[in-house]
């Protein structure tokens, strides 16, 4: 199996010439010294850790997977070395306040390094990115007493964070959580009750885990608004960050799952454990979505991370698998048979693959951008511009994101044939540790009904209408292109169908209670393919402008004009069947009775 390649060029691409990151860091004061020096070490160094420490753990990991051993959690052979020498790098504390000991990086930086995590170890991603995620909710929820005392421990390493949130009744239905919550006579809380599928909930890698739990005060009001949340350590400390004893806190058992094998996802105990509010009582979901949100673009770029390391695995592959002769006389070599990357289907595969990868990274980094606007921009109505388009495309970039990258990772398997079935190249493990990308961090339906309820028919279509907004208007920039003008026409089209589309959702939900259900899966992917076809276009556009300007790299910009067409004339007039297959309405599907299924 090759080993991990981080895909350096497309990233700086995107990032650089696409979406001219350094320009825009430098209109606002919080990122305005992170030059392109500073960002392409970083992404250098990046490059190196996961390939060079992280990447070679990543099969045996697999094939070893975690264990209890006399009571307590084990990580595979290599992941506590690997662990301890990721943390010494700052790498954990990337996008953390330096106030606290953080680097500072923008998001546009982060997601880059995320998807390398992923790709090249997405099992042992998720031990640091959960610790990313609990660290931001701290540092904007909780009080100046708690972010002192465990953000300089989290963004260093040294302990690590998760979040808890489902048990064993209660999956994405929060409000009927039983863990429950007592106020002391100190002013902290006892928690008790069990969460189950807590990743990283228990492990060998730091010296403390900082829970970050769901659970109601016993007057709490019913349903989700009686959840509050608190930070609950693993183990008691003093004021100097000392460990000082156990507090209530222990693994029941260890999931045994499809991949992710070298994650711990354990089944949590917390019996009289004492905790620490984190923001308002009865509020703990608005902290908890803070956490949740970072997760969902995150698990995105699992998608996009492991479709990489699939497309990379397949090309070379199809470069060198000699198998049957070409279609084309003329590209046939003088052996006895061709490389399989001759033959169309298999073309179809990798450009299917390598379209859907690029975009979905555009797509990341676009909303990253918008993070950073909306975290940092000194105008309030940049501010609130950029927060409305991310929680629009949260959900798409979580939902979206994955399926495609699932899809990638099993045309990657397609491609090798028997050789992607079986272990020794790695795609049936990138299968199996796609597949959960789908489903934590709320399912992919999950993010459908939050893109179509929420996001959509409640506002009615107010969020939808800026980004239709920001299409337009880069429509208009660029409409004098010639080179453009056939895919600024097809992004003209299905931007039309998708606001024709929710038109007529809108309306039929006013009078049909199963509309949003039954038209929002099919939404999530007709609002994600016009995402995906925005985001081509602006990659097309920059490839115009370079071929125009002279670039001494003129066959690197003809192969992505030739995957942008690709994706434009294969893959984008799907939008109009999901116009139909929505335009349907819900009676279909509700029309049977549960005996008759």
């Amino acid at each position: 199996m090759p080993g991990y390649k981080a895909p350096l060029k497309d990233m700086r691409f995107l990032l650089y010439d696409v979406f001219q990151a350094v320009q825009l860091l430098e209109t606002m004061d919080a990122t305005r010294e992170v030059t392109r020096d500073l960002l392409d070490a970083i992404l250098d160094e990046a490059a190196k850790i996961n390939e060079q420490l992280l990447g070679p753990l990543n099969q045996s990991g697999d094939q070893e997977g975690c264990r209890i051993d006399d009571g307590k959690v084990k990580t595979p052979t290599g992941f506590p070395e690997a662990y301890q020498a990721f943390s010494q790098g700052g790498w954990i504390g990337l996008m953390g306040d330096p106030a606290y000991g953080g680097q500072g990086m923008p998001k546009m930086l982060s997601v880059l390094f995320e998807e390398m995590l992923f790709a090249a170890n997405s099992a042992f991603a998720l031990y640091p990115i959960l610790t990313s995620g609990a660290s931001l909710s701290l540092f904007l929820h909780g009080t100046e007493e708690l972010k002192s005392a465990y953000l300089p421990a989290l963004y260093s390493g040294r302990w690590s964070g998760t979040m808890c949130l489902t048990e064993p009744h209660a999956g994405s239905d929060l409000g009927i959580i039983k863990t429950r919550a007592v106020p002391d006579a100190a002013g902290t809380y006892r928690v008790t009750g069990t969460k189950i599928f807590i990743t990283a909930g228990d492990h060998d890698l730091s010296e403390n885990i900082i829970h970050f739990v769901l659970a109601k005060l016993p007057d709490a009001p019913a349903g989700s608004h009686g959840i509050s949340m608190f930070l609950v350590p693993k183990f008691k400390h003093d004021a100097s960050g000392a460990l000082t004893g156990p507090n209530g806190v222990s693994c029941g058992s260890i999931e045994h799952k499809m991949g992710i094998k070298a994650s711990a996802t354990c089944v949590m105990n917390f019996d009289n454990a004492e905790g620490y509010l984190v923001g308002e009582i009865n509020k703990g979901l608005v902290c908890m979505f803070t956490m949740m949100n970072y997760e969902r673009l995150s698990m995105g770029l699992q998608g996009i991370g492991l479709a990489q390391s699939s497309y990379a695995t397949a090309l070379e592959y199809a470069r060198e698998r000699v198998q049957g002769r070409s279609p084309v006389a003329a590209a046939t070599t003088g052996g006895v048979a061709d490389p399989i990357i001759v033959h169309p289907d298999v073309r179809r595969m990798l450009l299917t693959m390598r379209s859907n990868i690029l975009a979905g990274r555009a797509l990341s980094i676009y909303l990253a951008g918008k993070l950073d606007i909306a975290r940092y921009h000194d105008s309030r109505d940049e501010r609130q511009r950029a927060s409305a388009l991310v929680d629009l495309l949260t959900p798409v970039a979580k939902a979206y994101c994955t399926d495609r990258g699932f899809e990638s990772c099993v045309l990657g398997q397609q491609i090798l044939g028997g050789h992607g079935y079986v272990t020794e190249w790695g795609l049936e493990q990138n299968v199996r540790d796609a597949r959960i990308a789908q489903i934590y961090e709320g399912t992919n339906g999950i993010q459908a009904m939050d893109l179509m309820g929420r996001k959509t028919v409640r506002c009615n279509a107010l969020l939808l209408g800026i980004l239709l907004e920001d299409i337009a208007s880069f429509s208009k920039a660029h409409e004098q292109l010639p080179a453009l003008k056939e895919s600024l026409a097809a992004l003209s089209d299905a931007a039309r169908t998708l606001e024709e589309v929710t038109q007529g959702i809108l309306q039929r939900a006013a009078g049909d209670p199963a509309e949003v259900g039954s038209a929002s899966y099919a939404y999530m992917e007709l609002l994600g393919l016009v995402s995906y076809c925005f985001m081509w276009c602006r990659i097309l556009a920059t490839v115009e402008a370079q071929r125009a300007a002279g670039s001494t790299d003129q066959d690197y910009l003809a192969g992505l004009a030739v995957t942008g067409s690709f994706f434009m004339k294969r893959l984008l007039p799907r939008h109009r069947s999901l116009a139909a297959e929505i335009g349907s309405g819900s009676a279909v599907l509700m029309a049977m009775t549960a005996g008759q299924f």
